[in-house]
């Protein structure tokens, strides 16, 4: 496992800090997240007299089961800001010679003005112009599900909420107090994952009230009650993976109209148009856990690929995922 020197609370909920003295393999990582501007990104909605509607800020989730790729030379376009920041990662080579650089940016879509010029000139800093990179783009962006929200009732998410809250540390927290925090957040998912691998095994009153009797666990009660009137055999396992999901914030859950999936295709367009091409593009299609709607992915997939034809023509289009399945 890839361990980490960055004190987000992305990173400490999962377990993943450590200082830099305790990393084998040490290698630079910088992460920037760039938002996309719509008032400045839709041609077609130019054309219209339209003005696209905001979008909030929708994290990626690390879905990479089911992939489309398009190899050309291919690249973004519309930025509003840049914030870069920087952290050792064990295990990653972040920098190999004349190799292909991943550049993924969690995106939105904001009202707000940014010159043009001065946002291509950020992106292009980030990418160090000439050198070559991976653009990944995940479907999800467009629009975006939480899975979860409909397999358990609202009690029930509140419940794993509170199984699973992560408490986060103090703003100026010292490495002791961060190392702490990590050791007991990895205790805490250590023994709710043997808590749900005993019910799978046997959900009687008797395991159920072992298990509620452990700090932190009385929420268990409640919560297993509720999935076994709701179901035969609950799946416990997915149980566990819900409440790895409600550390300190909820999934992204926002199904886009029609018209806010347009005017997001349209901003990847003017971003397409502007800055140097990569050597290659990823698409994630991120429908095989749900997080893109899969009424929806075809649709969105389509419209991708033809933005990424209509700047860069023709395309080598290799699809990575069964041609019987929407996922």
């Amino acid at each position: 496992t890839c361990r980490v020197t960055g004190t987000d609370h992305y990173f400490l909920s999962d377990g993943l800090y450590v200082p830099a003295d305790q990393l084998e393999n040490q290698k630079p990582l910088n992460l920037h997240v760039i938002l996309i501007n719509p008032t400045e990104a839709s041609n077609r909605q130019e054309e219209n007299g339209q003005v696209p509607s905001a979008k909030r800020l929708k994290l990626n989730t690390d879905d990479t089961a089911s992939t489309a790729s398009a190899s050309s030379s291919v690249a973004p376009g519309d930025l509003a800001r840049s914030a870069p920041s920087q952290e050792r990662k064990e295990g990653q080579n972040a920098s190999a010679p004349n190799k292909a650089e991943m550049l993924s940016a969690s995106s939105s879509l904001r009202n707000s003005e940014s010159p043009k010029k001065e946002v291509v000139e950020e992106v292009c800093q980030v990418l160090q112009k000439g050198d070559a990179y991976i653009l990944d783009i995940d479907l999800d962006f467009f629009s975006v599900k939480n899975p979860f929200k409909e397999m358990y009732t609202q009690t029930e998410y509140e419940l794993l909420q509170e199984l699973y809250n992560f408490k986060k540390p103090h703003s100026n927290a010292t490495e002791v107090c961060l190392l702490d925090c990590v050791e007991n957040r990895v205790h805490q998912l250590e023994d709710l994952e043997a808590a749900f691998a005993d019910l799978c095994d046997n959900d009687d009153e008797e395991t159920l009230q072992k298990w509620a009797s452990c700090p932190g666990m009385k929420p268990l009660v409640p919560l297993v009650h509720s999935l076994k009137t709701r179901m035969d055999s609950p799946d416990y396992e997915m149980v566990h993976q819900a409440g790895l999901t409600c550390d300190y914030t909820e999934l992204p859950h926002h199904v886009s109209t029609e018209e806010e999936i347009e005017s997001l295709i349209q901003s990847i367009k003017v971003l397409l148009k502007d800055l140097p091409k990569p050597t290659l593009v990823t698409v994630a299609r991120s429908s095989l856990d749900d997080y893109c709607p899969s009424e929806q992915v075809d649709i969105i997939q389509e419209k991708v690929l033809g933005v990424l034809g209509s700047v860069y023509g023709m395309l080598d289009v290799h699809l990575d995922y069964s041609s019987t399945s929407s996922s």
